[in-house]
């Protein structure tokens, strides 16, 4: 049995805790959360112990790996307790909002052998990897076009959540960022971004925004187009497109049902796409896990790395450098 510690209950952490529960040949040993109550709630829904008290965690040391789902500002902090306990680790995205802070974790990593996986969930939803394979092995002939789409169903993430998580660009697009470097065969060197505040104005009064569209050019010259919205009234809207010279190939919205009606008041109706990231990734988030497990396992490389996390935030630091200047700004990796 893989016994994994669970570093923060939020939604995040809780969902993390009840997919380890459900595999079947993992478990949750220890639940934390600086919420005890909270802590306790997904403790007792897993059967395992629970604390606010992290150093209680690394004492115990009845659990095989950790799985990082508390606020992003503690990622780095617990990262490096993690490893120093020679404890493989599954952070969840971003590592941190201060490339400062993680180019000094990853210089202390190099003291431990242990290995960081970092949670890009959506590399593991089917869809969106039949896409990467669809590029990789030349369905569509050479990528020329890449577009992403991702767009939240309101209402905002609660002020706390927002005011740490860094902006649009870090928190939500760095999905994104991750995906097109996860599809695109060579980095991106260039990014344009606009954006604006149409949706809500806690977004302008946090110095944020809440509707983006960003163009990234590879040195090939293929293009990828993101366009972001924290707001939709149809739900989570998900959508990844490469185009070639050989065709196209997508991954469109999923449904709670697959159906389509037609009457003589409407013509394919179908259901609203389904509503929330949890349920739209639910079996992203499963297969990411079980990845993880299995690459511990057999002492195999982590399929996203921690220089995968850090190159997205480099180009989620990049956008906003355009965002000021106005105009393109060459990547520097």
């Amino acid at each position: 049995m893989f016994r994994f510690a669970v570093l923060g209950t939020g939604r995040i952490g809780d969902m993390h805790a009840k997919i380890i529960d459900s595999l079947g040949d993992a478990e949750v040993t220890w639940c934390y959360d600086i919420d005890i109550d909270r802590a306790k709630i997904t403790a007792e829904s897993v059967s395992a112990k629970f604390t606010n008290d992290i150093s209680e965690v690394f004492k115990a040391n009845d659990f095989d790996a950790v799985l990082i789902a508390s606020l992003t500002n503690t990622h780095v902090e617990l990262i490096l307790k993690s490893a120093e306990c020679g404890k493989p680790i599954l952070c969840e995205k971003p590592i941190d909002v201060d490339i400062n802070k993680v180019e000094l974790c990853k210089k202390e990593l190099l003291k431990y052998n242990v290995p960081i996986q970092i949670g890009f969930n959506r590399r593991f939803d089917p869809s969106h990897k039949y896409v990467k394979d669809s590029v990789q092995n030349g369905k569509i002939g050479d990528l020329e076009l890449l577009v992403i789409t991702s767009r939240d169903p309101g209402p905002p993430p609660p002020r706390q959540i927002l005011e740490a998580c860094g902006g649009l660009f870090r928190d939500t697009t760095i999905h994104d960022f991750d995906m097109a470097r996860y599809i695109l065969k060579d980095e991106p060197t260039e990014i344009f971004a606009m954006a604006s505040n149409l949706v809500d104005p806690i977004f302008a009064e946090l110095n944020d925004f809440d509707t983006a569209m960003i163009v990234m050019k590879t040195q090939s010259g293929s293009m990828c187009h993101i366009n972001n919205s924290r707001r939709t009234n149809y739900g989570y809207d998900q959508r990844v497109e490469a185009f070639g010279k050989d065709g196209m190939v997508q991954s469109n919205n999923l449904r709670p049902k697959e159906i389509s009606i037609y009457n003589d008041k409407a013509t394919d109706q179908q259901d609203l796409l389904l509503w929330f990231f949890i349920e739209r990734y639910k079996e992203a988030y499963q297969a990411e896990i079980v990845d993880f497990i299995e690459n511990i396992k057999n002492n195999d490389k982590p399929s996203v790395t921690f220089e995968d996390g850090r190159r997205a935030l480099i180009l989620a630091n990049t956008a906003y450098e355009s965002l000021e200047a106005g105009k393109a700004i060459d990547v520097k990796y």
